[in-house]
């Protein structure tokens, strides 16, 4: 039968065990929660919350969440004043960042606010169909045919 870790490191010199230890505190120091990194950047939920224009609730339940959306943790973190950079480890090569996700939040910012600039200036659901259809790769004729005719 194997041994357990506390039997392997009860067996290392203490000089190693001491340096292991240390070790360990590095890593989880490099570790943080959301709710963490906040609070280590002296940043209340309210704080937050003003600066990036939503509700203190919404920045509560964004810390709360295990999974989020590329883009959001890109808005919350430029909110403390940081940039996300994702770093891609793959088998037998160097690590790789991603650049592409780099600018995530930005970019889905200025789309949405494109969109909404010239939605303003042409109104009516089937200039918008259009516009989607286009922004697809299809013709605005194929998705009459697909569903029929709409009423602009």
């Amino acid at each position: 039968m194997g041994k357990s870790l506390d039997e392997v490191m009860a067996a290392l010199p203490a000089a190693r065990r001491r340096r292991i230890k240390a070790h360990a505190a590095e890593l989880i120091a490099e570790e943080m929660t959301l709710r963490e990194l906040r609070k280590a950047m002296g940043k209340t939920q309210a704080q937050l919350a003003r600066r990036l224009g939503k509700p203190q609730a919404t920045i509560s339940r964004m810390e709360a969440q295990s999974d989020m959306l590329m883009s959001t943790l890109g808005e919350v973190i430029e909110g403390l004043g940081g940039r996300v950079r994702v770093v891609a480890e793959l088998p037998g090569r160097p690590p790789v960042h991603l650049s592409v996700l780099g600018d995530l939040g930005t970019a889905t910012k200025q789309t949405r606010r494109a969109v909404a600039k010239s939605s303003k200036a042409t109104v009516g659901t089937r200039t918008l169909r259009s516009r989607a259809a286009a922004v697809k790769g299809t013709d605005s004729d194929d998705d009459d045919a697909r569903h029929g005719p709409r009423s602009a």
